[in-house]
């Protein structure tokens, strides 16, 4: 085992063992375990995966940035203090992976390839979310999905990384945080809307089809313009060029007189 997940093992805190949550279960979804294939190529490649693992550093610290301003504006003296445990957990996340992609990239230098970052995403943090423009319930209720989210694929990656232990074992050690993230969400949420929970879950879970909604429909317009500007400079341009060769032929060589000036009777 490296010296990374050696330092994580020691330097974890133990109120941060959250390895066993009752009534959590974090596991790839169906979807995801239908791609399992496709995922073990996109981390069998060092170099991609050191890279994607830098690309999780950066979404991990922009989470705990944007957490760390939700315990700011709640008024909620007990969800304050999960919030910045949160926080927290994610900062710690985002220096774990970053520390683990420096050791890959390290050992495995070389030219850059095709990342396949929609095949093998991580968490997507508050990207989609104005952390000050949402009540607590609304954010605990994306969080709560966000979170169970995450854990299934950083479950499905430990599952493919065969060939890297020691970064399955810091997907799995992550994993436990996860677990309890997706735990707290779920009970703060039954607290503060008891009767509304399944409601501002549904409006959450919306809210994330149509996030990506808008993904798809962005990648798919960035797809069609590039095969339309190249059908334009394959196609339409090469007629243009042949008609103007055309016309080029019916022009007579050399110097052609200019037209008799018209009388200036009127303006047309």
């Amino acid at each position: 085992m490296s010296s990374t997940v050696q330092q994580i093992a020691r330097s974890t805190p133990l109120p941060y063992q959250c390895a066993s949550v009752p009534g959590v279960r974090a596991a790839p979804s169906t979807f995801d375990r239908l791609l399992r294939p496709l995922h073990r190529w996109v981390w069998s490649d060092a170099r991609r995966r050191g890279r994607k693992l830098l690309r999780f550093s950066a979404t991990e610290a922009d989470g705990g940035r944007d957490i760390s301003r939700a315990a700011e504006l709640t008024r909620d003296a007990p969800l304050r203090r999960l919030y910045l445990r949160h926080a927290e957990d994610e900062l710690r996340h985002a220096d774990f992976f970053a520390r683990r992609a420096r050791e890959i990239l390290t050992a495995h230098r070389g030219a850059g390839g095709f990342e396949a970052n929609w095949l093998a995403p991580g968490e997507r943090g508050l990207d989609d979310l104005r952390v000050d423009r949402e009540t607590d319930e609304s954010l605990l209720a994306f969080l709560h999905l966000s979170e169970k989210a995450a854990a299934g694929r950083f479950a499905l990656y430990a599952e493919v990384l065969d060939l890297d232990p020691e970064t399955r074992a810091l997907f799995a050690r992550i994993l436990e945080d996860e677990a309890f993230h997706m735990s707290y969400t779920r009970k703060q949420l039954a607290r503060l809307a008891p009767r509304k929970q399944g409601l501002r879950l549904w409006q959450a879970r919306a809210a994330r089809i149509w996030s990506v909604y808008l993904r798809f429909a962005v990648g798919l317009a960035a797809l069609l313009g590039g095969l339309l500007l190249t059908l334009q400079y394959f196609v339409v341009l090469p007629i243009f060029a042949l008609l103007a060769r055309r016309a080029e032929r019916r022009e007579p060589e050399g110097f052609v007189p200019a037209r008799s000036a018209p009388p200036l009777r009127s303006q047309y």
